[in-house]
Order: C-alpha cells, then structure tokens, then sequence
C-alpha cells in the first residue's frame, strides 16, 4: 500500500532542514577558508616554484609579511634553506602563518609557543621576529637536522601531538623558503593593494622594517641610502629611525641618512658574498622579494632588482624586464665587487 504524501507542515519542516544543512556546510566551508588564507577570500600573493614546475603557492599580504620575517630571520642567523623551509612549515601548521593570539591552552603566536612551557613572555612570542628567532634556536640543537625528514624536524622543536601534521604543508614551505632566501629570482609576487589599518609609511617605515626583520646590522651590510625620487642621498646628517644622525651607515644609529620628501630606498649588494655566506645575488633577491611581500603593509608601489621590476597594481603583478643595461642589471650574476641596488619606492 503506498505511502501517503507528506503534510505541507511536515513538507516545510524537511525544507527548512535542508536549508540548515545548506546554511551550516557554507560557513563551514568559509571557516575553513578564513583559518587556511588568514581572513580573507582574496589571497592577493603568489609564490611560483622556479624552474617552470608548475608548482605555486597563494598567500595574502599578512601571511607574506609574516613568512618574510621567518625567512629573514633564518638567513640572519646564517641558518640554510632547509632551516627556514621547516620554520615555514611549522608556522603554516600551527597558526596559517598568522600571529595568533589565542591557541590550545596558553599558545601564542605564528608557532603557537607556550609561554608556560619556557618559550618566553606572551609579549614575546607574539613578536614574529622573536619567534622566528627562538625556534631556529631550538631547531639548531636538533642533531643532523637539515637530514631528518621535514616532519621529523619539526617535531623535535614543536613536540606536537599531531607530529606527522608538518609534513603536509613541505610543498607550499619549500617553494616559499626557495624565493623568501632569495634562490628562486623573481618568484614572489603580491598585489600590492594598500592595508587600510597601516599607520607608519614612507621610507622611515621600511628601513624600521628591514631593521626589524633582518637586524640593524642589515642596512650597514648593505650600505642603504635613501633618496628623493630621482636625486642624490642628503649629504648633511638628518634623524634616522632609531633616534640617531649621520650620513654614515657605518654608525651605531644604525639608519642611512633621509632626504627630505624622499620615496626611495636604495639597497645596494656588494661584495662575492652577502650576510650568512649568501651570494650577493641571493641576497638582492631576497630583500626584493622582502620588500613585495610588504608592500601592502608599507604601501610599496615599486621594486627593482636585476633588470626586473615589479609595480604594485599590476593586474598579473608580474616581475617585468626593465630593459636596463646597467650594473644593476647584472644582479644576480653573482660577480665580484658592487653587483647592483635593490630599489624600493613607496607611495609616500
């Protein structure tokens, strides 16, 4: 005997179920986007493995600030590669590259440290820098690190109770860690759209950044000038970020001199070998991926760097040959003596 027909009440009942369901599986799904792409559908960087493999990663402009200090941190320590594709993958793992400020119990931060378990001040670990700095400390201790499988690694500085969880995120880690170190020439690319919530600007604001990222030493390394846009640095002191004065990037102040008005901020890389044994080109490439990767953040309009040139606003935001025949364009060839300037121009 058939069934009869449902009500129209009992009808309406099931639809509005299924609109739940419908409903319910949306936000999930835009929960999980939010976590893995740090709050926002919009990724707004690209990372593209270099050799033509295909392989890419997209990131937005918070979890590409937060992976060039990662990498920079690394390189300042003199810390391989393979070190800082680990860090970047933990950091995917535990907080998607995002400076949390909660986590399971007291963990903080782009690695979720505990400041309980000795890890440092809460203020501490949701430091990028530091962070960055406190596990590559750890991880060095590690015996024959750089040969242990990634996931491994990890785990011995993370003790997680998810220890094979790192392993996932090697790809998108490997690629990043490739142009983040400057390895893989003009692979990182971003928008470039301004953060609405930047407060600091201008080259002042970058060469703190470089500071914070890379350590002060990072601008006497380089001897960095800043200059008005198409003129000659200050020849008299003027106030540099750290409070000091002076011309001289060799002095405790730390900051090259500023030009009144100035947008640029010139990076020369000189020498056979840059900080941390790097060659001077991997070490071009690396500032100028640095300063792509915060542009949004510093409202960055331009970077150049070995013939190539990135514009903020592009629509593919592509490296593009400049067609220069200058020193500059030989940046990344790795000769002796001066081997071109990284070039970074902000909106203001």
């Amino acid at each position: 005997m058939p069934k009869p027909p449902p009500s129209p009440k009992r009808r309406g009942r099931l639809l509005r179920f299924g609109a739940s369901c419908v409903v319910l599986s949306a936000v999930a799904g835009y929960v999980v986007v939010q976590y893995v792409t740090g709050g926002t559908g919009d990724p707004g960087c690209r990372v593209a493995a270099g050799g033509g493999s295909g392989a890419a990663y997209e990131f937005t402009p918070e979890q590409a600030v937060n992976a060039a200090t990662i990498a920079a941190v690394g390189t300042d320590r003199a810390m391989p590669e393979r070190a800082v594709a680990i860090a970047l993958a933990t950091a995917l793992q535990e907080s998607g590259l995002r400076n949390l400020t909660h986590g399971d119990r007291d963990s903080l931060g782009l690695f979720q440290q505990r400041p309980s378990q000795g890890w440092g001040t809460a203020k501490q670990v949701t430091d990028p820098a530091y962070a960055a700095n406190i596990f590559y400390e750890h991880l060095a201790k590690v015996p024959d690190y750089t040969g242990l499988p990634l996931t491994v690694a990890a785990q011995r500085v993370q003790r997680s109770g998810y220890p094979e969880a790192y392993a996932k995120h090697e790809p998108d880690a490997t690629v990043l860690a490739a142009a983040l170190t400057g390895t893989s020439p003009a692979t990182l690319t971003c928008n470039g759209r301004s953060d609405s919530t930047t407060k600091a600007t201008g080259p002042d604001a970058v060469r703190a950044a470089l500071v914070r990222d890379f350590g002060r030493e990072a601008l006497q390394q380089t001897g960095a000038e800043v200059a008005a846009e198409g003129s000659s640095p200050a020849a008299s002191p003027s106030p540099s970020s750290s409070g000091g004065t002076g011309t001289d990037p060799g002095t405790d102040s730390g900051a090259p001199a500023a030009e009144s008005g100035g947008r640029t901020v010139t990076l020369p890389v000189a020498g056979d070998t840059a900080a941390g044994g790097r060659s001077a080109g991997e070490r071009g490439w690396q500032l100028a991926h640095w300063a792509v990767a915060n542009s949004s953040a510093l409202r960055i309009e331009r970077v150049s760097y070995a013939g190539r040139e990135w514009v903020a606003g592009n629509t593919d935001s592509r490296w593009r040959a400049t067609g220069s025949t200058t020193a500059e364009a030989a940046g990344s060839a790795g000769a002796g003596g001066r081997t071109g300037s990284v070039r970074i121009v902000t909106a203001q």
